[in-house]
């Protein structure tokens, strides 16, 4: 008989980790897959329309063969001026299957998003906090109906 009350088991990850946000950026990438099939090749801005939601924008920042970097946003009319809020940036890594809140814009209109900012300090604490925004962000843009379609190019010049 093997005895395997020996063999140290490997720690469960602790929320806030560099762990933890590693799993956390792994679930950002399968859920910006369920909003966009592909996410390599894609157009410089699309838009999702949903109804009983407001119109998502996705740019394409930058492309290059291992990594994609975007920017998603919603976009608000405040005093006659387009408003972007939340408005993240994303690295795509596709090779590893990751996805990276890098940053949010530094000034929210909406109070609760104001504690994701890129102010300097606890970076762990912030890309936790900022990914775990962009992880729950995307959930709820899945859940109103949003996706991204290759055809998604010829909406962009509507937005």
């Amino acid at each position: 008989m093997i005895a395997d009350g020996s063999i140290a088991l490997p720690c469960p990850t602790q929320p806030g980790s560099f762990t933890a946000l590693m799993h956390l950026y792994e679930s950002n990438y399968l859920r910006l897959h369920w909003l966009l099939e592909d996410l390599q090749d894609l157009p410089e801005r699309q838009w999702s329309r949903p109804r009983g939601d407001l119109p998502l924008c996705l740019e394409r920042l930058e492309a290059s063969p291992y990594t994609t970097t975007l920017r998603l946003t919603y976009f608000f009319d405040e005093d006659g001026e387009r408003v972007a809020d939340p408005d993240l940036i994303i690295r795509v890594y596709h090779d590893a299957g990751l996805a990276e809140a890098m940053a949010c814009r530094p000034h929210h209109l909406h109070h609760a998003l104001r504690r994701f900012d890129t102010a300097p300090g606890d970076e762990l604490g912030r890309r936790w906090a900022r990914n775990n925004m962009l992880n729950k962000w995307l959930e709820y843009c899945h859940d109103h109906g949003h996706r991204f379609r290759p055809d998604g190019a010829r909406a962009a010049a509507a937005g």
